[in-house]
């Protein structure tokens, strides 16, 4: 009997329902959340942020701070310590008598990690893949830093570069916190440990190390505390270096070292400079006049009383005097530095004045370097905007030929405008950085089946065939490699797409071995093919995202690097040393 065409329309519209489904929870990114979709005509973008309340100073700096990915990196291994640590770890204040109640709360709410968990959020939500236009807001955040400081944001004086400073500070004060707070909590159950292992000595085992001899070695077991030590810190603190050397007797001062959250450069008043030389106003090496070195001072006093005791009569003085100088020869050998006591100086007027020169140097190399170029220009009466231009690598060295550091650049913050107003808008440079806030179900099913039950088949093995005569050995062999897909990276559909793509061009069954292996390896000379494929996949490393509030569109580096009489902060991040060297 012929079925009813109500009947078959529903049973086929059914069907492709389920199809569908199944599809999208098998492999909703591969179609509609992957960064290289089927549908070449629909604009991709990321999520913006609303402007409500003149925010665009805040907007800016959450969205350069969503591009970084040692960041992201840090706030999830910082907070899923802090999980796995439990809460009572961190709820636990050092009981000091001389603390108020505001101040062990305030210690509480460092130790708890509010600002780090909000924005870990926050950036979570920024880097999400959206399928269409999506604007959201930064409200959320904004209230948790401003409970983390018991005041309100304002939005009359709107400075990107104070708004980062107060994070950056505050995500530091919340890391250290924790670190103390794991410390203390370990030296607690060191302690009861101890306590109870005092009461139960017959129960004791002890450890040693088999080194030969009778007893053998004791063994120290400090794995948990040497983690805490050896913990990788927070990504934007670096350490800074200054040193004083006097120029008449060349002492050298002990260093003093300074810990920063970035790093703020000059902008010389001229037409156009580089980054280079705003870094060389910070690092170079400054002479100070009329200063008043200590060794300096030690022997001058040495002289003097060395005069005095030549003209004293009396034995007393005369014994007086040789102990001080005694002394103070030996602060001049050992700590000129230290203060002396019981030793009367001679005036610090005819104390002679060097001159000196004063060191700085990175000594701690941050993993991500924010950079503000200050560009305020204060006159007696009022103050102005330095309009100059700055030019600015994509990859900046920092150190010196032995301690040399590449950073590689990643976001920057641009402001339009006058000193008294104007906007701010961010670049950050558009890549597939993992780890994705919304990861694909396909990608992670595939993943996870590929490492907890691997197949029983057996893998392909790539067969070697006889290079074309036409190839160089090194052509031959960078074509192979570029052909064979690199393990331990998350699979997008890009990589799904060309990989597929590869597997379609390989060698099939049949034909002659030449012919075969003019399919399997691509030839130079050829402007098609897999070789300008290759060339093409480059691309998207040169796609940045210029954002302004919820306004987003695409541009190269070319535009990023031309941004020199607007760019205000800059990000870099320390470029990963290569696994395969």
């Amino acid at each position: 009997m012929q079925e009813k065409p109500t009947t078959v329309a529903a049973y086929a519209a059914g069907a492709s329902l389920a199809a569908v489904a199944l599809f999208y929870v098998f492999g909703p990114n591969y179609t509609i959340d992957g960064d290289e979709s089927n549908d070449s005509n629909r604009k991709k973008s990321i999520v913006g942020l609303s402007n409500l309340a003149n925010d665009c100073f805040i907007n800016s700096v959450l969205q350069a701070l969503a591009g970084l990915g040692d960041l992201r990196v840090y706030l999830i291994h910082e907070l899923h310590r802090r999980q796995l640590d439990g809460p009572e770890t961190y709820h636990t204040v050092t009981s000091d008598e001389e603390m108020t109640a505001g101040a062990t709360d305030k210690l509480r709410e460092l130790q708890q990690g509010i600002t780090t968990r909000a924005l870990k959020e926050m950036l979570d939500r920024l880097n999400e893949r959206p399928i269409y236009r999506k604007t959201i807001s930064a409200r959320d955040f904004i209230q948790a830093l401003e409970y983390a400081f018991r005041t309100r944001i304002s939005r009359n004086q709107q400075d990107a570069q104070e708004f980062l400073q107060i994070v950056l500070e505050r995500l530091c004060d919340e890391y250290h916190a924790g670190v103390r707070a794991r410390k203390r909590a370990l030296g607690n159950a060191a302690a009861a440990s101890s306590e109870g292992s005092a009461q139960e000595s017959s129960s004791e085992v002890e450890v040693r190390i088999d080194d030969g001899s009778v007893n053998g070695l004791p063994a120290i077991i400090d794995t948990k505390l040497k983690e805490i030590d050896s913990e990788s810190g927070f990504p934007f603190e670096g350490k800074m270096e200054s040193q004083i050397e006097c120029q008449f007797c060349h002492y050298q001062y002990k260093p003093n070292q300074t810990a920063f959250v970035n790093l703020t450069l000059q902008v010389p008043q001229k037409s156009s400079t580089t980054l280079g030389s705003c870094f060389d106003g910070l690092l170079k090496t400054e002479y100070i006049e009329d200063f008043r070195c200590d060794r300096c001072s030690l022997q001058h006093a040495i002289d003097v009383k060395s005069k005095e005791l030549a003209r004293t009569r009396s034995q007393g003085d005369r014994d007086r005097l040789e102990q001080e100088i005694a002394r103070l020869q030996t602060a001049i050998e050992t700590d000129p530095e230290a203060e002396l006591e019981g030793i009367v100086m001679p005036p610090s007027d005819s104390v002679p004045k060097r001159r000196i020169a004063r060191h700085m140097r990175i000594t701690a190399f941050p993993k991500v370097i924010a950079i503000h170029l200050s560009r305020s220009i204060f006159d007696r009466s009022s103050s102005s905007k330095n309009a100059a231009k700055v030019s600015f690598p994509e990859r900046l060295p920092l150190g010196g030929l032995l301690t040399q550091k590449w950073y590689k650049l990643l976001a920057i913050v641009c402001h339009k405008g006058s000193h008294h107003s104007g906007h701010y808008e961010s670049f950050r440079r558009n890549h597939i950085y993992p780890p994705f806030s919304t990861p694909g179900a396909f990608s992670s099913y595939a993943s996870r089946a590929a490492s907890q039950s691997p197949s029983a088949a057996p893998s392909p093995r790539i067969i070697p065939r006889t290079p074309d005569p036409g190839l160089s050995p090194a052509t031959s062999s960078t074509s192979l490699s570029g052909s064979v897909p690199l393990t331990g990276r998350p699979t997008t559909a890009g990589s799904r797409r060309s990989f597929t793509g590869k597997i379609s061009e390989g060698p099939l069954e049949g034909g002659s071995p030449s012919a075969r292996a003019s399919r399997s390896i691509p030839r130079p000379e050829s402007g098609s093919g897999v070789s300008s494929r290759l060339r093409r996949r480059r691309k998207p490393h040169d796609r940045w995202w210029r954002i302004s509030d919820e306004k987003i569109k695409e541009c190269k580096t070319s535009d990023v690097l031309g941004m020199q009489r607007e760019v205000y902060l800059l990000f870099y991040e320390l470029e990963k040393p290569d696994p395969c060297i």
